[in-house]
């Protein structure tokens, strides 16, 4: 009896493939449910355009599928093919390609939002997907929305992105918090200087 070692199959945890909607199953989402094992889609990849003839591409999905056990590509490749995937890809990254179901690293390509994501499972996106460099990123987005806003309150700035911006609140709700609340303090404290000084000159 050959052993996994002398068939020389490979196996692995995570595998990606792609959904065409206008050929997969109407339910196919619910299809991937039913399977019983963690996976992401991506949002609708409408967007994406060819480098080479300018054209928009098919819209499509980006699936992720992260297995409790090594798979090999063809039993990877039989699950996909219940949804309507097409091709089965063996990952070298997790994380990168995470991040590539919304082109975060490819800014020459249409960025599309985390929020629209699919997680089925027990995974956590935007755990997967962080890096160390994305907390300055943010907290750099969130000092320059309240300067564009006059808008130097913690509170408000909590309210905005528990309703709009989940990658914002994750951020103050994380390690964020401290630096934003300096920030909007010595905000505060110089305007009410300016407003003092001004009160003087009059």
């Amino acid at each position: 009896m050959a052993t996994k070692k002398q068939t020389g199959i490979k196996k692995t945890r995570s595998y990606a493939t792609v959904v065409y909607p206008d050929s997969a199953p109407e339910n196919w989402v619910e299809i991937l449910r039913d399977l019983k094992f963690n996976a992401i889609i991506s949002p609708l990849h409408d967007k994406d355009v060819n480098p080479d003839s300018g054209e928009i591409k098919k819209p499509h999905y980006h699936v992720l599928f992260l297995f409790d056990g090594p798979k090999t590509a063809d039993q990877a490749r039989e699950l996909a093919e219940l949804i309507g995937g097409v091709g089965i890809e063996t990952l070298n990254s997790v994380r990168g390609y995470a991040r590539y179901l919304c082109h975060m690293d490819n800014p020459e390509k249409y960025q599309y939002s985390p929020d629209d994501v699919v997680v089925i499972g027990s995974e956590d996106y935007f755990t997967l997907i962080s890096l160390p460099t994305d907390k300055y990123r943010l907290i750099k987005e969130m000092i320059t929305w309240c300067k564009e806003n006059q808008n130097f309150m913690y509170c408000d700035l909590l309210d905005f992105a528990m309703e709009n911006r989940d990658d914002w609140y994750r951020c103050l709700s994380d390690n964020g918090t401290f630096v934003i609340k300096e920030y909007l303090k010595s905000q505060n404290f110089k305007r009410k200087m300016k407003a003092e000084e001004n009160d003087e000159n009059i």
